[in-house]
């Protein structure tokens, strides 16, 4: 009976040991450090496309300035002298050649006023007397102040309704020699004109304003404001 027992219990132990060894074997995790792929260039910020910059008012302006025609341009000068915008007119002065004033037809390069883009706004609000030249007829001097000047001799008559316009062609007719082409050879002269005014001067009371205009790196500047009228 003790030897019965004895081989029974064997038995049991073996069988068990059967059955745990059948057991599946869980997996032990895998504590090894992950394979982490770094960036090609992990000190380098993002590229990104470069922004297209905002253009301002000025180089608007500019561009605005490159697409006008000669006659827009000039329409444009008899505008701020209409509107006395002497501002705007100084913007459009020649950037080393300033601007030429000239009372009658022929261009005297002696006698003629020459102001400076950076002389106009300062010129026109002071009080000091220039030279412009001599009176056609007395010969007498033309000394007047800038404001003065412009109103006998620059904005006379309201060239921005004028009755005839050209671009190089002479359209006022007179006693005085016409010089423009050879003192301003590179130059477009756009003329405001009117024919008369009143009947019994029979043309002789016509009135011209030719705006002189030379082109630099694409842009219309004015460098000449010639007056002319009927002369003795």
């Amino acid at each position: 009976m003790k030897n019965m027992l004895i081989v029974l219990v064997v038995s049991g132990i073996f069988l068990l040991g059967c059955t745990n060894s059948s057991a599946p074997v869980e997996p032990e995790p895998d504590v090894s450090e992950p394979n982490i792929i770094e960036p090609n260039n992990p000190n380098e910020e993002e590229t990104k496309l470069p922004e297209k910059p905002e253009q301002d008012n000025e180089n608007e302006d500019e561009e605005a300035n490159e697409r006008l025609t000669i006659e827009e341009a000039a329409d444009q000068i008899v505008k701020f002298l209409h509107d006395k915008d002497i501002q705007s007119l100084a913007e459009k002065v020649h950037p080393e050649k300033g601007v030429r004033f000239t009372p009658y037809g022929y261009v005297d390069e002696n006698s003629d006023q020459v102001f400076l883009k950076n002389e106009i706004v300062e010129r026109w609000e002071d009080n000091s007397v220039y030279n412009w030249g001599a009176f056609d007829g007395t010969g007498d001097p033309i000394e007047l102040t800038f404001k003065e000047y412009y109103d006998e001799f620059v904005y006379d008559v309201d060239y921005i309704d004028a009755e005839e316009i050209a671009i190089n062609e002479r359209l006022g007719q007179g006693n005085t020699l016409d010089n423009s082409q050879q003192v301003y050879p590179e130059a477009m002269i756009v003329e405001y004109h009117f024919p008369g005014f009143e009947e019994q001067y029979e043309g002789m009371d016509w009135r011209s304003l030719r705006v002189v205009m030379e082109e630099t790196n694409g842009q219309w500047y004015l460098v000449g404001l010639i007056h002319d009228e009927w002369t003795i």
